[in-house]
């Protein structure tokens, strides 16, 4: 089977009917719609009240977004189909998906916090149709939760008075239930609590407009004396902290798979297009130039997908024993989603000016597609939280159980029982283990790289000044992102089963990746001797093998020409 998302061809059965019907019914919906309805909507900015509608209709939301036990006997929040329905949303567009998404993390705090009553309210509005919002980020701090300044001040009944705003919250408008994070006034405990975006004392301030995502509503709102009860506190102290946290890394962690949605539908378009180009009378695809575009971006999306399917795996595993997708998960944020970005410019090269006419779905994607690094935390912050692993990572290694493919129908319950903090504690196998049995040139040369890495990590040490420097430390941080990248996808080439050629096409991509974060390492930083001689030992060309970019480009990409053109 196919690891491309093709809606013409869509046939994988999941092992309940309903689950099978949502995925269905979604893409017959986007299908029926057609390109040129969507497009219209985007450049309008106009809210759709149609999915929504959809949305209610098939019990979507939820289905898919309450845990085991508080809605119907096929609800769960089972991570293997949220994510493959955040994939399907964004290969049509942005808009559907961060309505989803945005929900998602709104869901967090209620499904993580300790008020049955309102977990039992939740799970009826999402089967009432409702959607919800996340209200963290404030005008001056952004996600700053040690800066937030919305406050709870108790009153004399035992009730509250919540005072503050909130900015760039996505689903703002018309949120069931608005997730808010706060302070109470009297003891400066963070708090959670929800509120309803069509109280009264919820005033709705502005749309925040944005060159992508038009159809969704981000906007501004503030809480001008909005009363609240005990009953509305979802979690205080250091559950509503780690609510905080948790939900983040549940929805940060979707955004990839939207990336990888957004990067296949415009490969098909880039690819029918440049077929039927004729040019000195020739198609556009017969350029070698051209052919190399598609077979780099072609390997670099399979690669996304590897990863992200495998990091899916060891979330679904996670437990207070096992928390390695914690390093796994902004790796998904930020490499995946960052992937895309060079995806979409690089195809972009194939199908040149064809992709700025507004009719096409490439015209959106190359609005949306950087938008998507940026939110839930930039890159920096992730690659940051990279590093706090790295020496686990390399060099205290233990055992575990190996993680198999999870597509099981679960319950992932441990999703919304995280606990922040102790990153230390966090262990890992030998990386090496994923090498073994595995014998490609640029597989090889990859490892080498990687056992340069980590003798430059033990031999030459980076110092205390160059410990300090944020700078320097995240430059680093690109490399030992790219080992552990390389790492998940290597384990799902073994266990889907992804054929050498590609395997090693891949690796030759990260090989060039690798030499190219080393010569940075080199030209933007003072090195010693010692550091600057495993640098450039590091720098290494990928085996060229043309007779493979060929086969690559014969056998995966021409047999995808014409396989998909979404309905006008």
């Amino acid at each position: 089977m196919s690891l491309l998302l093709n809606p013409k061809t869509y046939d994988r059965t999941h092992p309940d009917q309903k689950t099978t019907d949502i995925m269905r019914k979604t893409i017959e919906f986007f299908e029926n719609k057609g390109l040129k309805s969507i497009k219209e909507e985007d450049q309008y900015g106009r809210w759709y009240d149609d999915f929504l509608r959809f949305l209610k209709k098939e019990q979507v939301f939820a289905t898919l977004l309450t845990p085991k036990g508080y809605g119907d006997p096929d609800s769960r929040f089972d991570l293997s189909r949220v994510c493959e329905y955040n994939e399907i949303l964004a290969f049509y567009t942005l808009s559907y998906q961060y309505c989803y998404q945005v929900t998602i993390l709104g869901l967090g705090p209620i499904w993580m916090g300790d008020n049955e009553e309102v977990k039992h309210k939740t799970a009826q509005l999402l089967k009432d149709g409702g959607i919800f919002a996340f209200g963290l980020s404030e005008k001056e701090h952004g996600a700053d939760l040690y800066s937030n300044e919305m406050k709870l001040y108790p009153q004399p009944d035992g009730t509250y008075k919540a005072d503050g705003s909130k900015y760039y919250i996505g689903n703002a408008n018309e949120a069931a239930l608005v997730s808010v994070h706060g302070r109470y006034a009297d003891t400066n405990e963070h708090v959670f609590f929800v509120v309803d975006s069509k109280h009264h004392n919820y005033k709705l301030v502005k749309k925040i407009f944005t060159s992508g995502n038009r159809m969704s509503y981000v906007g501004e709102f503030e809480l001008c004396d909005y009363p609240i009860t005990k009953g509305d506190i979802v979690s205080s102290g250091t559950l509503a902290w780690d609510s905080s946290l948790g939900s983040v890394n549940v929805g940060k962690f979707q955004l990839g798979f939207a990336s990888i949605g957004i990067c296949t539908h415009s490969l098909y378009e880039a690819l029918n297009h440049s077929s039927a180009r004729i040019l000195y009378g020739h198609p556009v695809t017969d350029f070698p130039h051209i052919k190399n575009i598609f077979v780099e971006a072609y390997a670099r999306l399979i690669a996304m997908k590897l990863y992200a399917l495998r990091s899916l795996d060891y979330f679904r595993s996670a437990s207070d024993e096992d928390r390695r997708y914690l390093l796994f998960n902004p790796i998904q944020k930020m490499k995946v989603t960052t992937e895309a970005m060079k995806i979409i410019d690089s195809l972009l090269d194939a199908i040149a000016a064809k992709g700025f006419e507004q009719d096409t779905y490439f015209e959106t994607a190359i609005r949306d597609i950087g938008m998507i690094p940026r939110l839930e935390g930039t890159t920096h912050v992730n690659i940051a939280l990279v590093i706090k692993f790295l020496q686990n990572y390399f060099f205290n290694p233990v055992d575990y159980p190996e993680i198999p493919v999870r597509d099981d129908p679960a319950d992932d319950a441990y999703a919304w029982k995280q606990t922040a903090g102790k990153l230390g504690t966090v262990r890992f196998p030998d990386y090496r283990r994923a090498y073994e049995g595995i014998d490609l040139p640029n597989v090889n040369i990859f490892r080498e790289q990687i056992d340069l890495f980590r003798d430059f990590m033990a031999q030459a040490t980076p110092t205390e000044a160059q410990r300090k420097n944020l700078d320097y430390m995240l430059a680093l941080g690109e490399m030992m992102t790219l080992i552990v990248y390389a790492q998940l996808i290597l384990e799902n080439t073994k266990l889907r089963k992804v054929e050498d050629e590609l395997t090693d096409t891949i690796f030759s991509f990260l090989v060039k990746d690798f030499s190219k974060f080393a010569l940075s390492q080199i030209s933007n930083y003072v090195s010693s001797d010692e550091q600057e001689k495993y640098l450039q030992a590091m720098m290494k060309k990928p085996a060229i093998n043309p007779a493979q970019t060929r086969k690559i480009w014969e056998e995966h990409l021409l047999p995808l020409v014409g396989t998909y053109t979404m309905n006008r």
